[in-house]
């Protein structure tokens, strides 16, 4: 099992960026890729990032392409870097890790997820 904990959600106001980080642990070498959701209220968790084991792969969610950088500094941590924030990213954000051994933005394919925190974009 795989424990995910993520840290740096907040309030900012529109055109702002925060830095999210999550940090795994546990059986962290079964993991391949790690990715980032997020759900508004009354609305279905929906895919934002991922980033494969080694960084090489990242795919992004057509409505944070250009604002919104996936990182890893090791194989244990990732990062989701938010520029340029909108009101219609508020959400809950949920890091997850995927043993698939390709890189997904299914919900289905994680295995392992977070608490979530919170951001909220002002206007």
């Amino acid at each position: 099992q795989v424990e995910l904990v993520e840290s740096g959600g907040g309030l900012v106001q529109a055109g702002g960026s925060l830095r999210l980080s999550c940090a795994a642990s546990g059986r962290t070498l079964s993991i391949y890729s790690m990715g980032w959701f997020r759900q508004a209220p009354g609305k279905e968790r929906e895919f934002v990032a991922v980033i494969s084991r080694s960084s090489v792969i990242t795919e992004y969610a057509d409505s944070v392409k250009g604002r919104f950088t996936i990182s890893r500094d090791n194989a244990n941590t990732v990062y989701l870097q938010m520029n340029n924030l909108k009101p219609e990213d508020t959400a809950v954000y949920y890091c997850a890790a995927s043993t698939k051994v390709k890189v997904t933005i299914h919900y289905a394919d994680y295995n392992d997820w977070g608490q979530g925190t919170q951001v909220t974009v002002s206007s």
